[in-house]
């Protein structure tokens, strides 16, 4: 029973930004229904699986839901997905939103049969702009929030992309908050709204809030851009073995850092390491510095000596290598489970802690359509209506240990 017992939320969205933001809120306690189309969350079908359309990504961002298959192409589809909003407290959609008007199930149409309900779309951009009805995706949208470019400014002059849907996942979290946000305001009016949480500008809020630098001041200070982030030199530094990621950043930290190596002779000798002002203004040199003297020991002789100078450090971690971390087994991130049609699956825990209400996932990553007929009947619908809507093709269950439709 976590701390968001009792919410029930309409999940319409499909791939990983929306999926992402309502498995959190399933996560924290909310029953959530997954609509999907009878074609199925494209998502199902990336990476390796056991069994069709149950793919890794699918089922690391829809557990903690129920799934139900609708045709809402379909008169009696639409009309069945509106009788599971009359009592819903959240819609969520990340469709183009003109996508939704086409399907009569806009604001406007949502809100007549339930004015309570939180319509929270996620969609590219902001509607009030020319970009509106343009097509996004995490690629595009990274582009134009400038993350590329910035690479461009590190490496060589070549742009490129994070290796990790990145823009899906801030945008996802966000989208949390600002669900959350319309609860509260609806818990205090009696009356719900549509929130729209635009991709775009979302992420440019997210990069620009670290590299505005003197752009922020009219005229301009500067061109813009963090210099310490920028610097060519800041990576994970090499050892005699290998990488590890230490941050030598306060006054503090490098005091100690000289003590532990036996160098406090440098800030003496060497004006650029004397104060914060002046490792800042010659980042690179200081960075560079630095990736010679990390070369002299091992990475595990490394770890070791900054953690005992209380200088901030971690090891760089490949995707077994933190499976393996001590941390995250001590504090029981890494579960291993038995899925019901997967067989045993790694899943990661809620980062979050409650001391009341603690939040854990509820359930596994669906089959498709699993939870149909259990999702209808519990709006009302009589046998005989859910048989005649499958033999319709309008509802469709999952059949077996795999995604199969019948």
């Amino acid at each position: 029973m976590g701390p968001l017992a009792g919410i029930r939320i309409i999940d319409m969205t499909t791939v990983l930004m929306g999926p992402y933001a309502t498995q959190m809120l399933g996560d924290f306690g909310a029953d959530v229904i997954k609509v999907e189309a009878p074609e199925g969350d494209l998502v199902r079908k990336i990476g390796p699986a056991r069994n069709e359309g149950m793919g890794p990504i699918y089922l690391n961002a829809n557990r903690s839901k129920r799934s139900i298959t609708l045709d809402l192409k379909q008169p009696e589809g639409r009309a069945a997905l509106l009788r599971l909003c009359s009592d819903a407290d959240v819609l969520v959609y990340n469709v183009r939103a003109k996508a939704m008007t086409r399907l009569g199930l806009s604001y406007e149409d949502v809100a007549a049969v339930n004015p309570r309900l939180v319509y929270a779309g996620m969609f590219g951009y902001g509607q009030d702009g020319p970009y509106a009805a343009r097509p996004a995706y995490d690629d595009l949208i990274q582009g134009g929030a400038t993350i590329p470019y910035l690479f461009s400014r590190v490496n060589e002059g070549k742009p490129r992309y994070v290796p990790s849907a990145m823009a899906d996942r801030v945008v996802g979290l966000v989208a949390v908050g600002a669900i959350l946000a319309s609860l509260v305001e609806r818990d205090r009016t009696g009356v719900g709204q549509r929130v729209d949480i635009p991709m775009f500008e979302t992420m440019v809020g997210f990069v620009m809030g670290d590299h505005m630098g003197g752009l922020t001041f009219d005229p301009p200070l500067d061109a813009g851009g963090y210099p310490r982030q920028l610097s060519t030199e800041r990576r994970p530094y090499q050892t005699k073995d290998g990488y590890v990621c230490a941050l030598i950043y306060t006054d503090g930290h490098w005091d100690r850092f000289f003590a532990a190596i036996g160098r406090t002779d440098i800030p003496a000798a060497d004006p650029r390491f004397r104060s914060f002002v002046a490792r800042m203004a010659n980042v690179d040199e200081v960075y560079g510095a630095l990736s010679d003297i990390f070369l002299t020991r091992t990475s595990a002789e490394w770890l070791d000596l900054l953690e005992k100078a209380d200088v901030p450090a971690m090891p760089m971690h490949d995707f077994e290598g933190v499976l393996k971390d001590p941390h995250l087994a001590a504090t029981g991130f890494f579960k291993l489970e038995e899925h019901p049609s997967e067989g045993t699956i790694r899943t990661m825990a809620v980062p979050a802690k409650w001391s009341r209400s603690p939040a854990s996932p509820s359930r596994h990553a669906p089959r498709q359509g699993e939870h149909s007929e259990e999702v209808l009947r519990e709006a009302g619908f009589s046998d005989a209506e859910i048989d005649d809507m499958l033999e319709r093709g309008i509802v469709r269950k999952s059949t077996g240990g795999n995604a199969a439709l019948a």
